[in-house]
């Protein structure tokens, strides 16, 4: 499994964001929750990382 995306995190990717003005990326749940709430991005949960969920 990759690790989040966002710089200095180490926890496993469980998101797939989809971000209108910048590269899609593979994020934790954390980083997902947080970054979800700005307009026009989009979460999808990645297949086999239910165990990431926290």
């Amino acid at each position: 499994m990759a690790a989040c995306a966002e710089e200095g995190c180490d926890r496993p990717a469980a998101v797939r964001l989809y971000v209108p003005w910048a590269a899609n990326r593979e994020v934790c749940t954390a980083h997902g929750r947080a970054l979800v709430q700005q307009d026009g991005v989009v979460a999808e949960p990645l297949e086999g990382a239910s165990e990431n969920w926290q």
